[in-house]
């Protein structure tokens, strides 16, 4: 068995590189998995390739098998699907997900895989940590049967979002995104789309997912009185200003943060691991394959970060797809 694995790293703010590490042997209790696919989240990955996290929330934004500190030297990544090669043998020879970076092989607690639905393709399942988002998200959102809901942002996580209401029964959903490409993927999804400046109003819910001020402004001027935004974009380093002052308040108007890192509040008796699971299960649905936008090698990952960095590659998921003898 090859116990020398290659992995992409940040080496310095806007520049990747691809370097060797030796695997321990497995220990009991522990997998050795060999990558399948991994999955870059543009706007989360690309803001770490630049150096953009704030160094206040270094230690928020650390993956569960980051090695390095940010800005950089680090290898970050959370989307990974492989076969386990060594470990338990209820688990050996099954595909799985991991939150791990993007490494062609690696070695880590079994209780750290998840084993993905026979009904779900290795190929989507890269999309499960944006999945569980979304579910984190209507967790705190709390739809209501005949809602009328616009998500703003077009992106991976807003996508998401959109496929999971649109199964919601009477649920009247629009994703709102400048990006008129998006109506393709809107179509696909089963969910209405729209221009900003054509967004349907008087909503009751609207999920913001844009990391714009633009954005965020726009979804607060489609809530109905007493509505609700409920934010999920990241903005890094960035600050964002708000119209809090003409009719936020009259209106009584509620924008509420949410965040992967933790199980909403409104499902505290569920795990991470359920929630993950969870996210697998509604992975099998085929028109979420409408989120993977690109495909490349992995060793093309140091020319192909800085592309998806910049928006000359544009992509919601981008899927990395590694040899069969890694």
């Amino acid at each position: 068995m090859n116990r020398v694995a290659r992995a992409f790293w940040l080496s310095r703010p806007g520049f990747g590189e691809i370097r060797t590490a030796d695997l321990p042997e497995p220990a009991e209790g522990e997998v050795l998995v060999r990558s399948l696919y991994s999955g870059i989240s543009r706007g989360t990955e690309t803001l770490v390739f630049r150096g953009g996290v704030p160094e206040n929330q270094h230690a928020a934004m650390r993956a569960p098998f980051q090695e390095g500190d940010f800005p950089a030297p680090v290898k970050y990544g959370y989307l990974n699907v492989g076969v386990v090669e060594e470990g338990p043998g209820e688990l050996v020879g099954r595909t799985v997900f991991c939150l791990y970076p993007h490494q062609t092989r690696y070695v880590v607690p079994a209780a750290a895989v998840t084993v993905v639905p026979d009904s779900v393709p290795a190929e989507r399942a890269v999309l499960a940590g944006t999945v569980e988002t979304a579910v984190n998200a209507l967790w705190d959102a709390a739809p209501l049967v005949g809602d009328r809901i616009s998500v703003v942002g077009g992106g991976m996580v807003g996508c998401s979002v959109a496929a999971l209401l649109a199964r919601f029964p009477g649920v009247r959903v629009q994703l709102v995104d400048a990006d008129p490409g998006r109506a393709e993927v809107a179509q696909t999804l089963g969910v209405g789309f729209a221009s900003p400046a054509d967004a349907l109003g008087d909503r009751d819910l609207v999920v913001h997912a844009s990391a714009t001020e633009q954005g965020l402004t726009r979804a607060m001027e489609l809530l109905a009185p007493e509505g609700t935004v409920v934010e999920l974009s990241w903005y890094g380093d960035r600050k964002v200003s708000l119209p809090l002052g003409e009719a936020f308040h009259s209106r009584r108007l509620t924008i509420r943060g949410s965040q992967v890192g933790t199980v909403s509040p409104a499902r505290a008796s569920r795990t991470y691991a359920d929630r993950l699971a969870l996210a697998l299960d509604l992975l099998s649905d085929p028109a979420l394959d409408a989120l993977i936008t690109g495909e490349s090698a992995f060793e093309e990952l140091p020319e192909v970060m800085p592309k998806l960095a910049s928006g000359e590659i544009p992509a919601l998921c981008h899927r990395v797809r590694y040899p069969e003898t890694a």
